[in-house]
């Protein structure tokens, strides 16, 4: 597709939140560069506000480079492990990591409009963080409920945004948006009954370690800090028992139907025009890891709807 032909418009992407599935949207995005579409407006929720942070700031392809160098054992090199401070992991080691590599710029020196959703915890209303420091932002709105710490932005205690609006298309129009591409990450989470716990998936691709989950491969870590701790608490957060769920699994199952009916009704009191959904229902929620799997099934998602996103766009530069 010719830029130039659909350079009068103001193309939005909102990048959904679904935690490791996440690296879906650097595909999305470099499969849509490849047809010449370049959003002018971003926003982001979560995972898609870690996203979007770094395509607005250029750094999409470090961000690719980086996520597919991850191993195991680097991700778990970057928790801080606390049971005291509202989560399990604090994100400090995280966004210092972050910050070093890639700096934290102001979102109003940003190459593109950028905006990240999250979500206030004592009143549950949905906050558009839209200026100050973009890691601040970010960090905001990527705060998983129980697992990593709230993050306190202008004396409001904030969490993450897919608890109220996991795909913001709604933020995306308000930033003047002409044209939405929605990239929904929790389409197809319900359609197939996951595990994320135990060994149990029928991917092979995504079980090369013998069938071993990320949840089943990083408990034995997370043991080991969370002992220096708090002992009593390693059985009942970690179940071995083949007939009771761990609290992980749990809270993994819990996230993915609130987002997915969540994702259902926001989406259809405002309709994106175009919506892009990657099929990653298999990953687990911590599968950081798997980036390549989840980048290539982002560019292929893309593919699957490139004439539709063709039609679209040529449609509303004509009117």
């Amino acid at each position: 597709m010719n830029r130039q032909k659909h350079q009068s418009l103001k193309i939005g992407i909102a990048l959904g939140s679904g935690s490791a599935r996440g690296w879906a949207h650097i595909g999305v995005l470099h499969a849509l560069k490849d047809m010449g579409i370049e959003p002018d407006i971003v926003a982001g929720c979560s995972i898609g506000a870690f996203v979007g942070a770094a395509y607005a700031n250029d750094q999409l392809n470090a961000l690719d480079e980086w996520s597919k160098s991850l191993t195991l054992k680097d991700i778990i090199g970057l928790f801080d492990l606390s049971l005291t401070k509202g989560g399990v992991i604090q994100g400090d080691k995280l966004f210092k990591f972050i910050r070093d590599k890639s700096g934290d710029p102001d979102i109003s020196s940003l190459s593109k409009s950028f905006g990240a959703v999250a979500t206030d915890l004592n009143t549950g209303r949905e906050v558009w963080l839209r200026d100050g420091l973009l890691l601040d932002s970010v960090r905001a709105s990527v705060a998983l409920p129980g697992l990593i710490a709230p993050t306190k932005h202008h004396n409001k205690w904030l969490i993450d945004g897919g608890l109220i609006n996991p795909v913001p298309v709604s933020l995306c129009r308000a930033m003047g948006a002409d044209v939405v591409i929605a990239v929904n990450l929790n389409g197809d989470l319900m359609k197939n009954k996951v595990n994320t716990a135990d060994s149990n998936s029928t991917t092979p691709e995504l079980n090369k370690d013998e069938g071993v989950s990320f949840f089943g491969r990083l408990s034995t870590p997370l043991k080991v800090g969370i002992e220096r701790h708090k002992n009593v608490l390693i059985s009942r957060f970690f179940s071995q028992n083949d007939k009771t769920p761990g609290v992980f699994e749990v809270m993994a199952s819990s996230i993915n139907i609130m987002q997915d009916r969540i994702t259902r009704s926001r989406m259809a009191g405002d309709v994106p025009e175009i919506i892009i959904s990657p099929k990653l229902s298999q990953l687990g929620l911590l599968e950081f890891d798997k980036a390549e799997i989840a980048i290539e099934e982002g560019r292929a998602s893309v593919k699957r709807v490139q004439h539709e996103i063709e039609e679209i766009l040529n449609e509303s530069v004509q009117y």
